[in-house]
């Protein structure tokens, strides 16, 4: 690890520590190494960070919208963490190329299936394109989501810690039954299977577009550990 790095993570855990009171012990059943996809809810900038400096040593990298290199704020931790960036309303295919590199090297990959922020806090309707990576590489995926960080800025306010609450679900892969090719339809489906095992693990008012449990299906998912078939 560079010293950069060294410093930059120090930093980042000492402004968590004094800003935020963090529930993360369910992190531990991440594995120490990759391949593996980790896919989240996306509320704030701050998640990144956050996931980062509490994943390390794991070698872990993540996507980013591209224009968090226009800053050079931003810019530094996006370089300094060897961030992916992405270009958004498209298939960024160089993007891709990097991601699957990554998978190749062993990495932990950190996606959001959303593509942007939810401001409120509640899942937004999942992307298709999500799936592209877990149906080519066939790496698990392990889902995390948080919740706390919104009330980071009022609690700073008055001087108050913020409780943030992480956790992680069953490790998955997406498949689809039999030998026929990926639809767009499946993508659809496969997105939302995805985006329930985000749901169940969040209180019932961040669910969003996946308040309705009754309605999630696992045609497409299989739980690391269950038999194949």
């Amino acid at each position: 690890m560079k010293l950069k790095e060294r410093v930059l993570n120090a930093l980042t855990r000492l402004m968590l520590r004094m800003t935020c009171r963090i529930d993360a012990a369910q992190m531990q059943t991440i594995p120490r190494e990759g391949p593996a996809l980790l896919l989240s809810n996306h509320v704030t900038n701050i998640e990144g960070p956050l996931y980062y400096v509490l994943l390390r040593p794991r070698r872990i990298t993540a996507l980013a919208k591209r224009e968090l290199w226009d800053k050079p704020f931003t810019r530094l931790f996006m370089e300094t963490w060897n961030i992916i960036p992405v270009v958004r309303g498209g298939v960024d295919s160089r993007a891709m190329r990097e991601c699957m590199r990554a998978l190749d090297e062993g990495y932990i990959l950190g996606m959001a299936a959303e593509g942007t922020r939810s401001k409120t806090g509640v899942l937004r309707q999942g992307q298709p394109g999500a799936t592209l990576l877990a149906t080519r590489k066939n790496v698990p995926i392990y889902p995390i989501v948080h919740w706390g960080l919104l009330d980071l800025k009022t609690n700073l306010k008055r001087l108050r810690r913020t409780p943030v609450s992480i956790r992680v679900g069953r490790p998955f892969r997406l498949c689809k039954p039999g030998d026929e090719a990926i639809t767009a339809v499946d993508r659809r489906k496969m997105v939302d299977e995805m985006m329930y095992q985000l749901a169940i693990l969040l209180p019932a008012e961040l669910r969003g577009d996946y308040a309705d449990l009754s309605r999630m299906t696992t045609a497409y998912v299989q739980f690391c550990g269950d038999a194949e078939g």
